[in-house]
C-alpha cells in the first residue's frame, strides 16, 4: 500500500523523497549554494553585476583563492555567468543567471531573518 505522503513525493519524514540519502545530488548543490562564501557571493550579485575587485570589496574577508574557487563552482553549477572582455587590462564581469537569480531570491528571506536575529543568537539570548 502506498501512503499519501509517498504518493505526493514526500518520504515518511515529510521531506521530498530522495533528499536525505547520502548519495543525493541535492547535497552537492546544497553545499555549493549554502557555503558561507557561496551565499555571500550570490547575495552580492543579486544587488548588481560586479567585477572581480568589486566582489572582493563587497564580500569582505574572502580570500582571492576562495573567491576564485567559489565563482568557478557557482559558474559550473549555472548560477553565475562570467563575462571576460578581451581588453587590456582584462575586464571580467560576473552576473547571476536566471537560475542564480531564482536561488538568490530564495536566500534573501533567510538572510534577512539571520540579520535580524544574529546578535541575539551570538549573544546566547533566548528567543523572545
Amino acid at each position: 500500500m502506498v501512503s499519501a505522503s509517498t504518493a505526493s513525493g514526500l518520504d515518511s519524514y515529510g521531506f521530498m523523497a530522495g533528499i536525505l540519502p547520502s548519495a543525493c545530488p541535492s547535497r552537492t548543490v546544497l553545499d555549493h549554494v549554502t557555503s558561507k562564501w557561496g551565499v555571500l557571493i550570490l547575495l552580492a550579485l543579486s544587488a548588481q553585476d560586479r567585477r572581480w575587485g568589486e566582489l572582493r570589496r563587497t564580500v569582505q574577508g574572502v580570500s582571492e583563492k576562495m573567491l576564485a574557487q567559489t565563482l568557478r563552482t557557482l559558474e559550473a553549477d549555472g548560477f553565475v555567468q562570467r563575462d571576460a572582455q578581451p581588453t587590456i587590462p582584462p575586464r571580467v564581469d560576473y552576473r547571476l543567471t536566471p537560475r542564480g537569480r531564482e536561488v538568490a531570491d530564495r536566500l534573501l528571506p533567510l538572510m534577512e531573518w539571520i540579520a535580524a536575529n544574529a546578535d541575539a543568537i551570538v549573544a546566547g539570548r533566548p528567543a523572545g
